[in-house]
C-alpha cells in the first residue's frame, strides 16, 4: 500500500468506504463479514476509513466502532453529517449549530472516539453551502475540540467550488471515475492551489466499472441500484454516475477494451490514483475479496499517457453526453 499526505497525516490511497457497513441501500452485510472486511483492509496496509451518521441510520458507524476496540492500529476514521431525517432532524434543522453539534457527538459515540479525525457535510443542498452558516458551525466545532479536520461532500462541481472558497476546508469528497472525467479540469487545479485534499467516491461507479454486470443483471428491491437506478430518491449521479444502466453495461466493455489486461475494477481504480491532486480512493467492498481486489490497485504502474488519451477521448465522445440529473 502507498500513502499520500492529507493535512499532514499519511493516508492509505487506497481507502474504504463503509456505505455496504450499514446494512442498507446495498443489502446485509453481518457483523462477521464487516469485521473480516475491516481487517482485511487493515492487513492490507489500509488506514483511511469512510462513513457516515445515516449509513444504516448509524450502523456503520457502530461497527467501525466497535472494530476500532479490537485494533492496535492507528486509523483514519472520516464521517459525515447532513442527511438525517429521524425524529426533529431533517432540512433545514440538520444545519443549525446545536443540531450539527449533536449529531456530531452521536457520531462520537457511535464510534467510542474523543474527537473525529474529520467530519464533512454530507451532501446538502446548494444554497446551504452557498449561505456558509455550516462551515461558520464546523469550525466551531473545531474549535471545541470535537473534530480534528473538515470538509465537504458534494454532487457537482459548482458546489466543489463553492466549497473551496472556504478558509479551512480541508478536504473534498467528490465524484471522479472513468463515467465522470471532466471533474479533474473542472476542480482539480482549484484544489491544489488550496491545499484541500480530494477524497474520491464512487470510483467504480456503483459496480458498473468493474465490468462484471450484464444488461440482466438485477439488484435486491432494497439496493440503491434498483431503486435509485434513474435518480428516483437522491442525485442519479450517486448510483451508476448518472449512466443509464444497461448503457453503462455497454460503455463498460468499450473501456475495457482500452485498459491492460487483468481485473477492470483494479485499473480503473488506477486511472484514479495517476491524478496527483487525488488524495485516496474510498471504494466500498462486500467481501475480503474485493478489499484485497481494490488494495492491489496500490501496486499497478501507472497507466501510459496515450491510454489516457484515448479513455478521455471515449469519454468526451460517448460518455459524458449520457449523464443524467446535476453533476
Amino acid at each position: 500500500m502507498k500513502y499520500r499526505n492529507f493535512q499532514g497525516t499519511e493516508v492509505s490511497e487506497i481507502g474504504l468506504g463503509t456505505w455496504q457497513l450499514g446494512s442498507a441501500d446495498w443489502g446485509t452485510v453481518n457483523d462477521d463479514e464487516a469485521f473480516a472486511i475491516l481487517q482485511a483492509f487493515v492487513d492490507a496496509g489500509g488506514n483511511f476509513i469512510d462513513t457516515a451518521d445515516v449509513y444504516g441510520i448509524g450502523m456503520s458507524e457502530r461497527v467501525i466502532g466497535w472494530f476500532l476496540k479490537t485494533t492496535g492500529k492507528n486509523l483514519y476514521v472520516a464521517t459525515k453529517l447532513g442527511r438525517r431525517g429521524d425524529g426533529t432532524c431533517g432540512w433545514p434543522q440538520n444545519f443549525t449549530l446545536e443540531s450539527m453539534r449533536s449529531h456530531v457527538e452521536t457520531s462520537l459515540a457511535n464510534l467510542g472516539v474523543s474527537h473525529l479525525f474529520l467530519e464533512q457535510l454530507h451532501c446538502i443542498p446548494t444554497d446551504e453551502l452557498r449561505a456558509g452558516t455550516v462551515f461558520d458551525n464546523l469550525r466551531q466545532l473545531q474549535k471545541e475540540g470535537l473534530i480534528q479536520h473538515w470538509g465537504a461532500s458534494v454532487e457537482t462541481s459548482e458546489e466543489a467550488l463553492l466549497c473551496l472558497e472556504q478558509e479551512g476546508l480541508a478536504s473534498l469528497q467528490i465524484i471522479f471515475n472513468l463515467f465522470r472525467q471532466h471533474v479533474a479540469d473542472e476542480v482539480f487545479a482549484k484544489a491544489k492551489e488550496k491545499g484541500v485534499a480530494l477524497i474520491i467516491r464512487v470510483p467504480l461507479a456503483s459496480g458498473l466499472l468493474t465490468g462484471k454486470f450484464s444488461e440482466t443483471t438485477a439488484f435486491a428491491t432494497t439496493d440503491h441500484r434498483n431503486y435509485n437506478a434513474n435518480g428516483q430518491a437522491f442525485n442519479a449521479g450517486e448510483t451508476f454516475s448518472g449512466i443509464e444502466f444497461s448503457e453503462g453495461v455497454k460503455l463498460a466493455q468499450q473501456i475495457k477494451t482500452h485498459l491492460p489486461d487483468g481485473p477492470m475494477a483494479q485499473w480503473a481504480l488506477r486511472w484514479i490514483l495517476d491524478f496527483p491532486e487525488v488524495t485516496t480512493v474510498i471504494p466500498g467492498a462486500t467481501s475480503v475479496q474485493q478489499v484485497q481486489n481494490n488494495v492491489a490497485a496500490s501496486e499497478l504502474p501507472s497507466l501510459p499517457a496515450a491510454q489516457h488519451q484515448t479513455l478521455r477521448s471515449l469519454y468526451d465522445d460517448e460518455i459524458q453526453p449520457k449523464i443524467r440529473g446535476h453533476y
